[in-house]
């Protein structure tokens, strides 16, 4: 069981919003009206803990050791969220995400395989640690630039347990969790290639409610990310190559061999596909 050591250690870093965050350094002159915007629609975003942490314990009923994990994940994923609009709530209150607001980014996940969705939120967590470190780049306000810098190592602390969970999964059912961590691994880091940011909150998860079933897509802006991104925080193409890059880092260490590029990732997984597809016929 990998909680009682995952929650011991992230004990010992968590980080206490009165003294860790320099809320008497803040600089009004140094926080523009479309940099509190951006602020707002990220405290909204980081509210979607609730909707996926909910999906998380129903499709992994069976894995009270991974659910027990959840109880630190969430609580950690919305304090982001309540620190973001903290922040808000001191300086920018005009600007404080309302109940409706937050409301509407909780809806129903539909049920999807628990080993692809662990692998889709580890590069998630990889992704949003580089979003918030170019975003502490881009504000020029001390206290935020500080939220994001905070933030950023939870999320990547967040991906780190997640790789241990898969680590776990590999050693209870080897290749068929292989299969489905490259497969995941090979489509979160060919997101340059896609039109949209590849992020859990922006990919589509209730048929009923297409297409309106993206985190994103429920934002009082839904465009907001792409903009942010693109024109605002300016996540270029050295910044993705850093996504890229710890994703296969990670993949090397997991499956104890060497991908420098997606190409060879991509390889490994149909090596591991044709694996599984000669099993059922040794087994007749």
């Amino acid at each position: 069981m990998l909680y009682p050591e995952l929650f011991k250690s992230l004990e010992q870093v968590r980080w206490n919003m009165e003294t860790d965050i320099p809320w008497d350094k803040f600089d009004a002159a140094k926080l523009s009206d479309e940099q509190a915007q951006t602020i707002r629609m990220n405290a909204i975003t980081e509210w979607s803990a609730l909707p996926a942490t909910e999906m998380f314990l129903r499709d992994n009923h069976g894995d009270s050791d991974f659910c027990a994990f959840m109880s630190v994940w969430f609580f950690e994923e919305q304090k982001h969220s309540l620190v973001l609009m903290e922040y808000l709530r001191r300086f920018r209150p005009e600007l404080v995400p309302t109940e409706a607001e937050l409301d509407k980014v909780r809806f129903e996940f539909d049920p999807a395989p628990p080993l692809e969705t662990l692998m889709m939120h580890f590069c998630g967590e990889i992704r949003l640690n580089h979003w918030y470190r170019c975003a502490s780049d881009w504000h020029t306000e001390p206290v935020i630039k500080q939220i994001y810098k905070i933030i950023s190592q939870d999320e990547a602390r967040h991906g780190g347990a997640y790789l241990r969970y898969m680590k776990k999964a590999l050693s209870e059912v080897g290749d068929s969790a292989s299969a489905a961590f490259a497969k995941i691994g090979v489509l979160m880091a060919s997101a340059r290639r896609t039109e949209k940011p590849l992020h859990p909150t922006n990919l589509h998860v209730n048929q009923s409610l297409f297409p309106n079933d993206t985190v994103q897509s429920r934002l009082p802006d839904p465009e907001w990310l792409e903009r942010w991104l693109d024109d605002q925080i300016k996540f270029d193409g050295v910044w993705e190559k850093k996504v890229v890059d710890r994703i296969l880092h990670n993949m090397s260490l997991l499956f104890e061999r060497t991908f420098d590029t997606v190409q060879e990732l991509n390889r490994y997984r149909k090596e591991v596909v044709a694996r599984l597809a000669v099993k059922p016929a040794e087994a007749v």
